[in-house]
């Protein structure tokens, strides 16, 4: 599989990496930490937050054959920015 480029998102406040970790818990996603490594249906997703920056890097580091990481990115994105609109 090739490398796939990060999703990263600046300007998360600390609060706001606590709920959206909250949220991906709640949907089965083990999102604990400011880094790590979560999957869940064969989709593999590390994450690096920096509470110091306000940095939270994506990566998708594996999918199964029938999903890409583009699909993958377009749902972090939307679950990243649904959370911070409701913050």
């Amino acid at each position: 599989m090739t490398q796939n480029p990060p999703q990263i998102f600046s300007g998360i406040r600390p609060e706001q990496f606590t709920k959206l970790s909250e949220q991906a818990r709640a949907k089965g996603i083990d999102m604990n930490g400011n880094a790590g490594t979560a999957s869940k249906f064969g989709v593999e997703v590390s994450w690096d937050y920096s509470p110091e920056t306000g940095e939270l890097i994506f990566r998708c580091t594996k999918t199964p054959m029938f999903v890409n990481a583009a699909t993958v990115y377009a749902k972090l994105k939307s679950v990243v920015e649904a959370s911070l609109a409701a913050s």
